[in-house]
């Protein structure tokens, strides 16, 4: 917003004798005969004597006569429909007299320190009045607010008399609440509103939006991933792809200085030029063309024309070529990855790809991230790399494998996590899920599994394979749960203890008077004598320390239960260890541990088949004595 005024200046003394203008512009006849006197405009004030208004409509190139409205009729010309006729026009003249301020006398205004200023259509004017002003009331405060205002405006080549209805409670406002306080001080800046004219509508030229290209992009402040270039833009159904936004034409308007406003025309250069498959839909409005998604997939355009697929082959994906790919595990974007050259990656070294399925002919490299439902891996993956997904086939595995069932042909010391994991040939490594069967276990290979871990061909020594029921997730976080539970409920019964050894103590000791005061009061009911309220008082206060100690005694026993209930529950969380079994199909050889891990009591039994033993299935047993053993079952 700006606003009109500048700061005073001292630049001479020379007096201006009072003269009479008459003018259209006050500001441009003040500067004029400030500067023919060589003076700062701002040491010139003037008093206005007259206001005319004219009016008339012509179209452009017309030289019709101006007629003047009368200044009871002004209020007639705040109507829309002739201001915003384009051959109307409405000017003012002012005569005014001008004079140099006198420094000496004081005006009742010069703490009401105020200035004018619009919006950039001038369609909006409004009043400023600073911070530490003050307004002194005397009568004709109104008259002289009021007139104050209207210089102000006219200085800024403002109409007055139109559009400004606002400005007669403004002005009342200010007056009433100086004249009940003798002196209204403003502790703040105010703006107030006083003038409004027709806000034009603005033109909207036409555009096309590739909502496609623009829902991934990340804020100003995120760090940019440049490994990340948009290979492919994945889409879901029903999300806006590309939107056409029609052109419109603006509104006419007219500003506070009488000035018609006349929106430009708008420029069409964007209009849609291409087609689509039937894979998008077409949605046409009055004021735009709207391309939606109709299945889940990527956009793609070829031979002028948009198409959503879900197939992709690529020879590699790397930072030079693709960059990485994140359509997201639903998307039902299909990658084929070719290279399948031994000694390259397919995946390149910090690649990230994250899509539905993936076939990759070669290998994973360095800190690579392959994320989807259904993987497979016809090479091998790097000992830093990650592959997750639910159904996963990896050839010859050195990383990360997490999923749900995972077939591995080759581990090499890698980290595999799953439920129903099988491994031809296990070389080393961390092996954990629900099911896991090896075809052939070499040596160094730790297996963790809640339910089975089976061996069908042993061909090596130093091999752990244990059974964990907290291996589950699951089992895990309910676990948890059930122990911050307890500790809550333990903390609690502690506390609910101490209160009921305090009431029964308060009981106790109060039961000998109560029985006094309860046969008092029995003798004075019986007599028809008024109880005293005191005995009444005490009597009652007894009554409600017996219902407190059987409160508390009651929630005692339930949290109690509640407790008795979970430490029983601890036990539940490990039924199915009884029946997981560690089978080795095949003679034992060197020096290799079978382990099963007790949630309640919390142990780790461990046996060490003999070398050469041929005892084929372990499973954990319960004795009599309520110890707990390994022991080999017959199969």
């Amino acid at each position: 917003m700006a606003f009109f005024g500048s700061k005073k200046k001292q630049q001479s003394v020379k007096k201006v004798r009072p003269t009479v203008i008459r003018t259209q512009n006050v500001a441009k006849e003040i500067f004029s005969l400030a500067k023919s006197y060589e003076i700062d405009p701002e040491q010139l004030d003037f008093n206005l004597l007259g206001v005319q208004t004219y009016t008339r409509v012509a179209a452009e190139g017309q030289d019709l006569e101006w007629e003047e409205v009368s200044p009871g009729s002004l209020h007639e010309l705040d109507d829309g429909e002739a201001l915003l006729n384009p051959e109307f026009q409405i000017r003012q003249t002012y005569e005014i007299e001008v004079f140099s301020k006198d420094k000496s006398s004081e005006h009742i205004c010069d703490e009401f320190k105020t200035a004018v200023g619009a919006n950039a259509t001038k369609c909006k004017v409004y009043l400023s009045i600073s911070e530490g002003s003050k307004l002194t009331y005397v009568e004709n405060l109104e008259h002289i607010l009021k007139t104050l205002i209207d210089k102000k405006k006219i200085r800024a080549g403002i109409l007055i008399g139109i559009f400004d209805e606002m400005v007669d409670d403004l002005v009342s406002k200010l007056s009433a609440s100086s004249r009940i306080n003798g002196v209204l001080e403003f502790s703040k800046r105010e703006t107030h509103l006083i003038a409004e004219g027709f806000e034009p509508t603005a033109t909207i030229n036409d555009a096309l939006i590739l909502h496609y290209e623009t829902h991934n992009e990340v804020d100003d402040n995120s760090k940019v991933d440049y490994a990340s270039r948009g290979f492919i833009q994945s889409v879901k159904e029903g999300e806006l792809l590309i939107e056409y936004q029609k052109p419109k034409n603006g509104k006419y308007g007219r500003n506070c200085r009488g000035e018609f406003m006349q929106p430009a025309d708008p420029i069409v250069s964007n209009e849609p030029t291409f087609n689509v498959e039937d894979t998008i839909k077409v949605v046409e409005t009055p004021d735009s063309i709207k391309y939606i998604a109709k299945e889940n997939g990527y956009i793609a355009f070829e031979d002028n024309k948009y198409i959503i697929k879900q197939d992709v082959d690529v020879s590699e994906i790397s930072f030079k070529t693709t960059g990485s790919i994140s359509s997201g595990v639903d998307s039902d974007v299909n990658i084929s990855v070719k290279e399948s050259d031994a000694i390259k990656d397919a995946i390149g070294t910090g690649m990230t790809v994250e899509v539905s399925e993936i076939d990759i002919d070669g290998n994973v490299g360095s800190n690579a991230k392959v994320i989807a439902k259904r993987a497979t891996v016809g090479g091998q993956t790097h000992q830093s790399a990650l592959v997750r997904a639910d159904e996963l086939d990896i050839n010859v595995h050195k990383g990360r494998a997490e999923g749900k069932n995972i077939h591995i042909t080759r581990l090499e010391h890698g980290y595999v996590k799953g439920e129903d994991v099988e491994i031809a040939q296990a070389l080393g490594g961390n092996i954990f899920g629900k099911n896991i069967v090896l075809d052939v276990c070499t040596s160094h290979v730790k297996a963790t599994a809640t339910k089975l871990i089976e061996i069908k061909k042993l061909h090596g020594s130093e091999n752990t394979f244990t059974i964990d029921p907290k291996l589950s997730e699951d089992v895990q976080k309910d676990l948890k749960n059930n122990e911050d539970t307890i500790k809550e409920l333990e903390v609690e019964i502690r506390e609910l203890k101490k209160e009921v050894e305090k009431y029964t103590k308060l009981v106790k000791d109060g039961t000998p008077a109560f029985l006094d005061i309860k046969k008092r009061l029995v003798h004075y009911k019986k007599n028809g004598v008024k109880m005293p309220e005191a005995f009444v008082k005490k009597y009652k206060q007894f009554q409600a320390m017996q219902e407190q100690l059987k409160s508390l005694e009651e929630k005692l026993v339930k949290q109690q239960d509640h407790l008795n209930l979970l430490g029983s529950k601890v036990s539940s969380f490990q039924d199915n260890i009884f029946d997981a079994r560690i089978i080795n199909r095949g003679e034992w050889i060197g020096y290799n541990e079978i382990k099963f891990k007790l949630v309640e009591p919390p142990i780790e039994l461990v046996y060490k088949p003999t070398e050469g033993s041929e005892e084929k299935i372990f499973g954990l047993k319960e004795l009599e004595s309520g110890e707990y053993v390994i022991r080999a079952l017959i199969d």
